[in-house]
């Protein structure tokens, strides 16, 4: 579920070892599932550890996941980089947003995860989002652009050489194309 490096594992037990005995780490999502999630890791005590809790065990010491934040930390990362800037706990959830959908999840749904962890973040840089409305009986991808994205100048090459690229490449056989909705009106919330 999640990946702790061994730098940071070390860092965790240099700052653990000034904690009381049997102290942990906990690491969480707050807002999870939202645009707003935000993960986090605090120390854990003894006593603040919740039956239904997963702890998974590292070097020295447990990682405690609280069951409604497990399916967001799905494939995270923690590491603890040194640079000429200094050193710094980096945490990498690309699951907290978005929760994971199964591989064999109907195709929609597997559309909508790649939309919502992988595209709409870079769509935000430009204060647009997109959205999944079906997938056709031929395959189509049926999208609708909102934010910014509504009445850009470049939403056909976003939708053609970005969009459908990365979505006929993550479902190959599956999936023949895309078609935009959207009835575009260009305005002051529009990019360009």
């Amino acid at each position: 579920m999640i990946r702790i490096s061994e730098a940071a594992q070390a860092h965790f037990c240099k700052l653990l070892a000034d904690q009381p005995d049997g102290t942990n780490i906990r690491v969480f999502v707050v807002n999870p599932g939202t645009a707003n999630a935000e993960c986090g890791v605090s120390y854990c005590p003894p006593d603040a550890v919740e039956g239904s809790d997963i702890r998974l065990p590292f070097s020295g010491f447990d990682a405690v996941v609280d069951e409604s934040s497990s399916p967001f930390l799905q494939d995270a990362e923690i590491d603890f980089v040194t640079d000429q800037m200094g050193s710094q706990l980096t945490l990498k959830a690309p699951n907290a947003k978005v929760r994971k959908v199964a591989d064999d999840a109907p195709l929609i749904e597997r559309v909508d995860y790649v939309l919502q962890s992988q595209i709409n973040p870079q769509l935000a840089n430009h204060g647009g989002k997109v959205a999944v409305m079906e997938i056709t009986g031929e395959g189509v991808a049926v999208l609708q652009f909102g934010g910014g994205c509504n009445g850009c100048s470049m939403v056909d090459v976003t939708l053609k050489e970005g969009i459908e690229k990365e979505l006929l490449a993550a479902f190959p056989g599956e999936l023949n194309g895309v078609r935009d909705v959207t009835e575009h009106q260009a305005g002051e919330h529009s990019y360009y």
